[in-house]
């Protein structure tokens, strides 16, 4: 079992920035991807970005190329989603992710969750 605890939300203007943290614990050597997920109100589930075991290889969502990265630190067992010139789009709850298999952009590929954390962009 893998737990997952995202930080890191809040209310921010269009523009800013917010960085969001997801702590790993319990059998986290079972992971190799890591993932972000967003969720709006009304709208389904979308990918956000995603990288490997080193965090080496990244990949994102159109909507956020180049103004978002994901990082990890795997002494840590954390992953990061620095967030920058955000948009009211933004506006979401944004979820960490795991997987024990390669990285995708794919919900169904991650085997677990965090609880999510919410971001909000005001106009």
């Amino acid at each position: 079992q893998v737990q997952l605890v995202e930080s890191g939300g809040g209310l921010v203007q269009a523009g800013g920035s917010l960085r969001l943290s997801c702590a790993a614990s319990g059998r986290t050597f079972s992971t190799n991807a890591m993932a972000w997920f967003r969720q709006a109100p009304g709208k389904e589930r979308e990918f956000v970005a995603a990288c490997n075991w080193s965090g080496g290889r990244t990949t994102y969502a159109d909507s956020v190329k180049g103004r978002f990265t994901i990082s990890r630190d795997n002494a840590k067992n954390s992953v990061y989603l620095q967030m920058n010139r955000l948009k009211p789009d933004d506006t979401a709850v944004y979820y960490c992710a795991a997987s024990r298999r390669s990285y995708s952009d794919v919900e169904g590929e991650y085997d677990y969750w965090g609880q999510g954390t919410q971001v909000t962009v005001s106009s």
